[in-house]
């Protein structure tokens, strides 16, 4: 018995012991994870959109029937570009700063013609008008065609949520549009807090039904909206 068992065991001992390793591959943790990082990101942007979509979705799609807008909604709305912007004391303004807050926006040159003067005022007014949510909506003058006068720029700069800024007409018209057979100057135009141009009111309008609007545009964003930046 014990001869076999030696027998066996050299045997056992001379067969060549092999293992067989299969290649798993491995896996790509920073793929993973900058997917997964991506997919964060997404749902973040798409938690702050929401209130945003929400309430113009109720203003756009969700009217009653028979009411009607005033002014020209601007479908797709149309972002704030980088503009060179200038400040009455030289200073260089970073467009963006401009966000969070709802601007009235009137262009014009620096000399100010009687038209354009019309316009700050129905600018002025029409903020007042809006009583306890014009602290909502800043008054924005972009300047082109040179520094506006002393006097005219030290009044509007007196008045309560005014920002006076030079800026490039060309680069103005890459972003803000005039109805067709006028002119950029012409209108009053309405930027929400996110920086997006959404309306257009017309040429010589008529401010009552301007103010509706605007009453309609805070009301239904201010589920999000807030005074102040």
């Amino acid at each position: 018995m014990s001869g076999s068992n030696s027998s066996a065991r050299d045997a056992f001992a001379a067969e060549p012991v092999s293992l067989t390793v299969h290649n798993v591959a491995a896996p790509d943790l920073g793929e993973r994870r900058t997917r997964a990082g991506r997919r964060k990101m997404l749902l973040v942007l798409a938690i702050c959109a929401a209130p945003v979509v929400a309430s113009y979705f109720t203003y756009f799609v969700l009217r009653p029937q028979g009411r009607t807008n005033y002014g020209t909604l601007i479908e797709p709305t149309r972002a704030l570009p980088a503009l060179s912007l200038q400040a009455p004391d030289g200073r260089r303004v970073d467009a963006a700063s401009l966000k969070g807050q709802w601007l009235l926006v009137v262009v014009g040159p620096g000399d100010c013609d009687t038209a354009c003067d019309k316009r700050l005022f129905m600018q002025r007014q029409l903020r007042e008008m809006l009583g306890k949510d014009r602290e909502r909506v800043d008054k924005l003058w972009l300047v082109t065609g040179g520094a506006p006068k002393p006097a005219l720029r030290a009044a509007a700069e007196a008045a309560p949520g005014m920002i006076v800024l030079q800026a490039d007409r060309a680069e103005l018209a890459r972003w803000l549009v005039p109805e067709p057979g006028h002119a950029l100057e012409d209108h009053l135009y309405v930027v929400d807090p996110m920086g997006e141009w959404m309306m257009r009111m017309p040429a010589d309008p008529e401010p009552a039904r301007v103010k509706r609007d605007l009453e309609r545009l805070l009301r239904a964003s201010a589920g999000w909206d807030r005074p102040g930046r």
